[in-house]
């Protein structure tokens, strides 16, 4: 065994497995674990990532927030054993890799629109039944829950002759106005 798979087969056994699935954008709520003595606690910090950087053990996220009109960010090295759990708060839509531009922006300028994430649906096991035979009859499986019926086709309206469009008024004045005996030869 070389010494690069050998680090890569340790590394792969200090990852976390159960980190949801997050881009720069979302907002993000990491439970950070705090030892103070002999007593450990879990805080959490709230925020915007705002860069994503590295791979595998050293994997580290860059987190933005303002809170009480000061602006914080950490880094934190997703794969870190003080790092509790990891839960993301919103989904957001952004067209960069980076958003090192929200540094020292707030309010509207600093709001980041929400990308709507459907969920996987698991699709259940297909179970295979056998037919129940009980003394040499085999009963016939139940008919399908979404059987198709036939839909009475009602006739459409008739639809009603569109009205020819209205005459202009200056048509209609030189409609009635009778024609000079001059101009007709």
């Amino acid at each position: 065994m070389t010494q690069s798979q050998l680090i890569d087969e340790m590394e792969a056994a200090l990852l976390k497995q159960d980190l949801p699935e997050f881009k720069v954008g979302d907002t993000i709520s990491v439970h950070y674990r705090i030892i103070e003595g002999e007593k450990e606690r879990i805080q959490i910090f709230t925020g915007t990532v705002i860069a994503r950087k590295g791979n595998g053990i050293s994997e580290t996220v860059s987190i933005y927030r303002t809170a009480y009109g000061s602006a914080m960010e950490r880094v934190l090295p997703i794969h870190s054993p003080k790092i509790a759990k990891i839960e993301v708060i919103k989904y957001g839509k952004v067209r960069r890799g980076k958003l090192y531009h929200l540094r020292g922006v707030f309010g509207k300028k600093a709001k980041i629109q929400e990308r709507i994430v459907r969920q996987k649906k698991e699709k259940p096991e297909a179970s295979v039944q056998a037919p129940a035979i009980e003394e040499g009859k085999v009963e016939a499986p139940a008919p399908a829950k979404a059987e198709v019926k036939a839909k009475e086709v009602t006739p459409k309206k008739e639809a009603k002759p569109k009205k020819a469009p209205a005459k202009k008024k200056t048509e209609k004045k030189a409609q009635e106005q009778p024609k000079d005996s001059t101009t007709e030869e």
